[in-house]
């Protein structure tokens, strides 16, 4: 599929000079912040930050969303972090990394694809899924992609009226890419106000909360086949630390066992995948690693204060993610 475009160059996102900041059983649940499913729109001062190598990359929710949405179908289709690189310079410069629905001629959504092209649909071109999995689809038939310039690469899927204009955000979607594959540990993290209205407390069939239960849904959609655990139907009544939001049905686990350095990136990068959606799905703390973030208390990820007593790898979250919501 090919695209021509005369879309002048959107220009780069703002870079702000601030520091970024199944399976298993008997797994411990992170402690309820207790804060208030409705969203209320984002304040001014919530944004995501990503810091790698000393580059930093500030981005507003949406552009965070997309931009881990992008990174996330990379991961599942087995992509190497180059192709993830490609693809966030290329939404960067079609469209500041925001789901438009205006561009020039018929040009749509994320990576402005043009319906008139083959691209797909209108409805289509602006489902993000389908677009960045559109983008992979030209991206992997482009022969020896991973070695090109990104801005060849790119040029050689859009076509573009402006095929030097992608290297301009090379430097932001390397360190996009690097934490958002988990190739960077607890690099992205998001700053929210944690006001969240109350959802509704009663269990699904699954034994989670309907908020919990869509953040279950939405990461194996994003991820694939998952190795869950934490929940069971009609609830979970032991194997938790006391006050643990899993016996609430507002918590899950996501296992990657062994522990081994292709775990820990994965587990990364699904865990700043959850971070970078915290604020669509509702999500209030995220543990993993020995390192916590919560909507609301935290701006970066810190050290989480594991209680002592059984297996580190467990008690530690070395093995797991831990997700949990508002109630």
């Amino acid at each position: 599929m090919a695209r021509s475009s005369t879309n002048p160059p959107l220009g780069r996102r703002l870079l702000a000079p601030l520091a970024l900041l199944g399976a298993g059983a008997l797994v411990v649940g992170a402690v309820a912040v207790g804060m208030n499913d409705l969203r209320v729109p984002f304040a001014p001062g919530e944004r995501c930050t990503v810091e790698v190598d000393g580059h930093v990359v500030d981005l507003n929710l949406e552009q965070a969303e997309h931009a881990s949405t992008i990174a996330a179908i990379g991961v599942r289709r087995g992509l190497p972090a180059r192709a993830v690189s490609i693809a966030l310079a290329t939404a960067y410069q079609e469209s500041k990394l925001e789901n438009v629905d205006y561009g020039d001629r018929d040009s749509l959504g994320l990576f402005q694809q043009r319906p008139s092209q083959g691209w797909g649909t209108k409805v289509q071109v602006q489902d993000p899924v389908y677009a960045t999995n559109a983008f992979y689809d030209g991206l992997v038939k482009v022969a020896g992609y991973r070695n090109l310039p990104i801005t060849e690469a790119a040029q050689a899927v859009q076509r573009s009226g402006f095929p030097d204009a992608y290297a301009d955000h090379e430097q932001d979607a390397r360190a996009l890419a690097s934490a958002l594959t988990g190739n960077s540990e607890e690099a992205f993290a998001c700053t929210l106000d944690g006001d969240v209205a109350a959802g509704d407390p009663a269990l699904l069939d699954s034994g989670l909360t309907a908020r919990a239960d869509a953040v279950r849904d939405d990461l194996v959609n994003r991820f694939g086949d998952l190795s869950l655990g934490g929940f069971a139907p009609g609830g979970v009544r032991d194997g938790h630390m006391e006050g643990s939001t899993h016996y609430d049905g507002r918590a899950l686990d996501i296992f990657y066992r062994p522990v081994n350095d292709a775990n820990q990136q994965r587990g990364w990068a699904l865990a700043q995948y959850v971070v970078a959606q915290a604020d669509r799905l509702g999500v209030q703390t995220v543990i993993f690693d020995d390192r916590i973030w919560r909507a609301g208390r935290d701006d970066s990820w810190r050290d989480y204060r594991a209680p002592t007593g059984g297996d580190p790898v467990i008690l530690e979250h070395r093995d797991h993610v831990h997700v949990d919501v508002f109630s």
